[in-house]
């Protein structure tokens, strides 16, 4: 499927024999991560950069088939930048900022994600997963051939895991038998079955949607008039089902989405018959081929704790929500964006180990606001109750003409970056007027600076590093406190005038405390010495639960 250069991307990373298999005393490692997937790698990539030795352990030996994840986020490419990998996803990916919801034959909503100017990234992009992760695992690849302390192992399927005070045990299966493997920290990126989290006897909370989408990915053979767009239909007329979702993919791809409901014989929906009389019925005579197809349901499920002594649990091993939206695998990628620091600063003893548990509080609040969306989101998709129903319909039928309707109308509120508002981490707002988007808590906004992007030169310190962000202010060409360096970026309104809106807002000049994973940690309008210190003691996790 897709191009040549992927026909063979199911063994990436073959299995070859360890040294640690023949070893009678099992070897320690300092991060052992559980899955090969984007989450998996992801982790990787940030611990490797940062010189910490890591360990995947995955129980295949490449890429999985179908498109799978496909709508990957701004924030995500973001992170991915800082990686190394952002921009040949962009190069292969399809760019999208607009979408547009149908009822029946009539257009009744459509919306711009990202319609201001100066982000180095669009709103979104469509790729393949096995192309998102075939980027990563090349960038993966440059980093071990440049030094990086990173080790990938195909047909390692872990068996067993015990949980000690001050490490984890592993059991790993090969086709050359078992043998035993010690972690000081595991991150259990296994995917939504989670074998981990099954091991470990712990569960999700949650619901299960009594609903299914038929997914089908066809190569388009002949000319089409559809735009590079998310276009969404309630009661298409044009085909069977409640909904239908349709996106651009590379290669002259399509995926198609039909809601087919419940109480259906999926075996029989499976069969290439039953997917192409829905298909043509869309269609309409143009050809196409089938590329691949399957089926899903809604759910929206989280661990109760993203943290269990020495294991770290993130992306769908963590939570799952139902598709409509895009988060799952992008809400995934800012789990390895907020854990890789935190890992990074305590390993290297720069920080206290109780910095960690403020992974599962920050990430916990994000899964909760991803399953708020995701559960909102299916209820207007597929009304649970007559009076949801009626609702539902009484919104799109105002939609087709009336303004106020439309924002009401859900057809998945899509993936943004999660702001950590009211968590331990965030320091002072000491800035006046400044602007809510660039609130402690917040991710960096993306300005224009140069021949470049703000976010670049915020991720040009790869890993644990903090950075101090003048924006018109007086401040030292260098600062340090707790055992850190910090890199100072100084930059001028008049030099990018969007600095002014996205940072400055009322204020003359602003100082901001940027975390590496370029989330703001606290912020005032002039230098102090002694309250960056205490910021920056508070986001290393020196102070959580102290007063400011």
């Amino acid at each position: 499927m897709f191009d040549d250069r992927y026909t063979l991307a199911y063994k990436l990373y073959p299995y070859e024999k360890s040294a640690d298999q023949d070893l009678d005393t099992p070897v320690r490692h300092p991060v052992v991560v559980v899955g090969g997937g984007p989450i998996g790698v992801a982790t990787a990539l940030d611990l490797g950069q940062q010189g910490i030795p890591v360990l995947v352990l995955d129980d295949h030996e490449g890429v999985g088939m179908g498109s799978r994840a496909i709508c990957f986020s701004k924030r995500c490419l973001e992170v991915a930048d800082r990686y190394g990998c952002g921009t040949p996803m962009v190069e292969k990916g399809v760019t999208w900022n607009l979408g547009k919801v149908f009822h029946r034959d009539h257009k009744v909503f459509e919306f711009n994600l990202l319609p201001e100017d100066g982000h180095k990234y669009p709103a979104f992009i469509n790729l393949q997963q096995p192309y998102f992760e075939s980027f990563m695992i090349e960038r993966l690849r440059a980093l071990q051939a440049e030094g990086a302390p990173i080790q990938l192992r195909g047909k390692n399927r872990v068996d067993a895991i015990e949980v000690k005070d001050d490490h984890v045990v592993l059991t790993v299966m090969t086709p050359d038998g078992p043998y035993t493997v010690e972690a000081d920290w595991l991150v259990a990126a296994d995917g939504a079955n989670s074998p981990l989290r099954d091991k470990l006897g712990l569960g999700f909370t949650g619901k299960v949607f009594k609903d299914s989408f038929l997914i089908a990915d066809i190569r388009m053979k002949g000319d089409v008039d559809f735009p590079t767009e998310r276009w969404f239909w309630f009661e298409p007329s044009h085909g069977e089902g409640a909904s239908m979702l349709l996106h651009r993919q590379p290669d002259n791809v399509w995926r198609v989405d039909f809601q087919i409901g419940w109480d259906v014989d999926r075996k029989e929906e499976m069969k290439e018959e039953n997917i192409r009389r829905r298909l043509d019925a869309f269609l309409k005579g143009v050809e196409y081929d089938m590329v691949w197809s399957s089926i899903y349901t809604f759910q929206c499920k989280r661990m109760e704790s993203f943290r269990h002594g020495r294991v770290f649990f993130a992306g769908d091993a963590a939570h799952q929500v139902s598709p409509f939206g895009a988060r799952g695998a992008n809400s995934g990628i800012q789990d390895v964006d907020n854990l890789g620091w935190k890992l990074g600063l305590v390993i290297s003893g720069k920080a206290p180990e109780a910095l960690l548990d403020s992974y599962s509080a920050e990430r916990e609040h994000g899964a909760d606001e991803n399953i708020l969306n995701s559960t909102r989101s299916t209820d207007f998709i597929t009304p649970k109750s007559e009076t949801s129903k009626i609702f539902r319909d009484a919104v799109l039928a105002l939609s087709d003409k009336h303004d106020f309707a439309r924002p009401f109308v859900n057809s998945g509120r899509l993936s943004v970056p999660c702001y950590y508002d009211g968590l331990p981490l965030n320091g002072a707002d000491d800035l006046p007027g400044g602007p809510a988007r660039a609130r402690p808590g917040a991710p960096c906004p993306d300005v224009p600076l140069g021949d470049g992007f703000l976010i670049e030169r915020l991720g040009a310190r790869k890993g644990a590093a903090f950075q101090i962000l003048a924006v018109d202010a007086e401040v030292p060409e260098t600062f340090s406190a707790h055992g850190l360096d910090l890199e100072v970026v100084k930059v001028s309104a008049a030099d990018a005038p969007l600095l002014r809106e996205r940072y400055l807002g009322e204020a003359r000049s602003a100082v901001y405390l940027i975390r590496p994973d370029q989330h703001v940690a606290a912020r005032w309008e002039t230098w102090d010495d002694r309250a960056v210190a205490q910021a920056l003691g508070r986001a290393t996790g020196h102070d959580i639960g102290k007063e400011q």
